[in-house]
């Protein structure tokens, strides 16, 4: 979330990007709970200060009461501290009858403003691209170039249903609709994928992890996924418990609650999983083969950096998601998302879209994002620079290093022969004990 004190000293910075994201938020509402807020903080400050200074009153008029001779008092001065202890005695009692209304009140605007910042989305960075959709986003990169069949490509789900290693009948069946499975020769490529990029992510030094598939709701609302999300997401009937949507939940949140040193920067981590979302698109689009599930495999890259590095801790993690599609010798391009297609939490976003011959588009395969402070405010895990600073919030980044069915997917189209058959990429026959083709 933004901090308070950001959002009051950069408000037409905050409104102009909520125009920019085409966000409806009420502003307003924020500032003026702020305002409250610190009159309110300043009330009870003032009653506590009063409290303190007629407690200690009450105490030094009880000791000269109870020792007048020690103290020199006549009993005319003695009949006065004794009014006046009274009147200091009804005084406290009338600071703390105060103090109990002005410490609920405080406490209810600080729940209000907190639960309505949740729903604030995060500051762009300069760099990223405005304009309100994805037709804004700036193509800034293509790598290789997409091949030019000389036969009239299969879908996926058609390659996959004809080499037997794609069976979405049988996955809807036991499942539903989008879901989908696969068998033979395809399951052994997404295991083969896994191991590629969790061999590759290892090289380029991050630490593998497996963590929980299910969190609690406070890990969840850390990386920003609740309360906002909620309804995109799988929840555990009567309980606390959600299935996670991506690995970047349990794995950022990791170093939720913890003071770091700036030596420990940046901690990198790559960690597999399965991945649940119970919204997958638009009704209607993408019904057929592995694009829009509601459960898909995928390698997740997190980082969290020092905030001076973390710009260009964005630009490695994208180099090391890109890596793998280079390996794969997939054709592919790296887009920097505009404002209006870029995810709530991220000041910066660079997705990775690979070909997809029978669509003639590009498909997003993996998004690369800076957060900045954003989530790790949240989830308060902090650094200190130097050896008796004062902590400083860490910058958190995470991407797919890849999501696995879309791999399959861009290598069965992208692979394919005439006669039907699929090549497996080089880099790839080694993990598949050297097959070379799924005939």
């Amino acid at each position: 979330m933004l901090d308070l004190k950001f959002i009051e000293e950069n408000e037409k910075r905050v409104r102009e990007m909520l125009e920019a994201r085409g966000v409806e938020f009420d502003l307003d509402k924020v500032l003026d709970l702020a305002a409250r807020r610190r009159e309110t903080i300043a009330s009870v400050e003032a009653k506590r200060a009063e409290q303190n200074k007629t407690s200690k009153k009450i105490g030094e008029l009880a000791e000269k009461i109870a020792h007048p001779a020690r103290f020199e008092i006549s009993e005319k001065e003695l009949k006065t501290l004794k009014k006046e202890k009274e009147e200091a005695l009804e005084r406290a009692e009338e600071v703390k009858k105060s103090l109990g209304e002005l410490e609920p009140e405080l406490s209810a605007i600080e729940a209000e403003l907190h639960n309505l910042l949740l729903y604030l989305p995060n500051v762009h960075d300069p760099s990223v691209p405005v304009g309100p959709d994805e037709t804004y986003n700036e193509i800034r990169r293509v790598g290789r170039e997409p091949r030019e069949f000389d036969f009239p490509p299969r879908p996926h789900w058609e390659l996959g249903e004809m080499l037997g290693v794609v069976d979405q009948e049988r996955a809807v069946k036991i499942a539903g609709a989008r879901f989908a499975m696969t068998v033979g020769a395809g399951a052994r490529m997404e295991r083969a994928l896994q191991n590629l990029m969790l061999d590759e992510a290892a090289k380029r030094g991050y630490e593998e992890v497996i963590v929980p598939f299910m969190v609690l709701g406070s890990t969840m609302e850390g990386t920003g996924q609740l309360p906002k999300f909620a309804a995109e997401m799988y929840k555990l009937d009567g309980e606390d418990m959600w299935l996670i949507p991506t690995a970047e939940v349990p794995v950022t949140n990791l170093h939720r609650d913890e003071i770091l040193t700036a030596d420990e920067l940046p901690i990198k981590y790559a960690a597999f999983t399965p991945c649940f979302r119970r919204e997958a698109g638009a009704p209607g689009r993408d019904t057929r083969g592995m694009i829009r599930v509601h459960q898909f495999l995928k390698v997740e890259l997190v980082k969290i950096v020092h905030p001076d590095n973390s710009y260009d801790e964005l630009e490695s993690l994208v180099a090391d998601a890109a890596h793998v599609l280079d390996m794969l010798e997939l054709p592919y391009r790296e887009a920097v998302l505009s404002t209006g297609d870029l995810g709530f939490g991220a000041t910066k976003c660079v997705d990775l879209e690979v070909w997809i011959p029978t669509e003639e588009k590009y498909r997003e395969i993996s998004s690369c994002s800076n957060y900045e402070a954003f989530q790790a405010r949240r989830m308060n895990t902090r650094f200190r620079p130097k050896k008796g600073a004062k902590p400083e919030f860490v910058h958190t980044l995470n991407g797919s290093g890849l999501a696995i069915g879309r791999t399959v997917v861009a290598i069965l189209e992208n692979f394919q022969n005439a006669d039907g058959s699929v090549t497996i990429p080089d880099a790839l026959r080694p993990y598949m004990d050297g097959l070379e083709k799924i005939t």
